[in-house]
């Protein structure tokens, strides 16, 4: 069943006018028909269910709307802080993170970090990562898009993170622990990942003074965009929904 992100408020009966560029996917894209059936949510955790009621010119109306409960939420709550990388890389990393679950994602400027990005060059990643991370929940079934956080100075966040209680996991190649020697967090998980070319010497280790466990993903070395991923599959099958 198509679906299609809709900013709240949602309503819960009725009908509804899609949003422009819901209009355009549904009329233009997937070349949709009055009586086909259709999902709505807002992003906030809202979900209905419609049926196509008109289509003409630019506008579509979505009627018989009736709320669904529907939870598809994993009980493990993790924030992936990921290094900026390239903008095809951190495109990917949201988008399989967002589908793995991920409740927050905190993208971060360290030394080795090739993309470099300016306020306004910042907020306009922003915009296009949120509609990296709709696009995802459309596809996979989410009614609660992942928190997007503006991009930080990782030595600024890490300080931040000192007080917060969570499970704190940096991903290094060289990791003396592993996942299966970790407790089940009782709090949300925090999953550190590197830039192209790794962490810097200083920037690991104020990770590890801020309390974060230097975790090994096997005996490979990873790529920024796969190591992220592979840590987020993993925390799914020892602890979230996977199992």
């Amino acid at each position: 069943m198509p679906r299609f992100y809709c900013p709240p408020p949602l309503p819960l009966s009725g009908s509804f006018d899609l949003p422009p560029d819901a209009a355009h996917h549904a009329a233009r894209v997937l070349r949709l028909r009055e009586g086909d059936a259709v999902e709505i949510f807002d992003g906030s955790g809202n979900e209905c269910q419609g049926v196509i009621a008109e289509i003409g010119g630019r506008r579509v109306v979505v009627g018989k709307i009736t709320a669904v409960n529907t939870n598809r939420e994993s009980p493990l709550q993790v924030m992936l802080a990921q290094a900026l990388s390239s903008s095809e890389k951190m495109d990917w990393v949201i988008q399989k993170a967002t589908e793995l679950g991920v409740a927050e994602f905190q993208p971060l400027d360290t030394e080795r970090s090739v993309a470099r990005l300016t306020a306004e060059r910042a907020a306009k990643r922003i915009e296009h990562w949120q509609q990296v991370a709709v696009a995802a929940c459309e596809q996979c079934g989410r009614n609660l898009l992942p928190k997007l956080h503006a991009p930080l100075d990782i030595m600024a966040w890490l300080q931040q993170t000192r007080a917060l209680p969570a499970m704190k996991l940096i991903l290094l190649p060289e990791g003396a622990a592993s996942l299966h020697d970790q407790v089940k967090p009782q709090d949300k998980v925090m999953l550190l990942g590197g830039a192209e070319g790794g962490f810097t010497q200083a920037e690991s280790d104020a990770a590890l003074h801020c309390g974060f466990i230097p975790i090994r993903m096997g005996a490979r070395v990873l790529r920024t965009e796969t190591a992220a991923i592979a840590g987020l599959a993993a925390l799914q099958t020892l602890w979230g929904d996977f199992s």
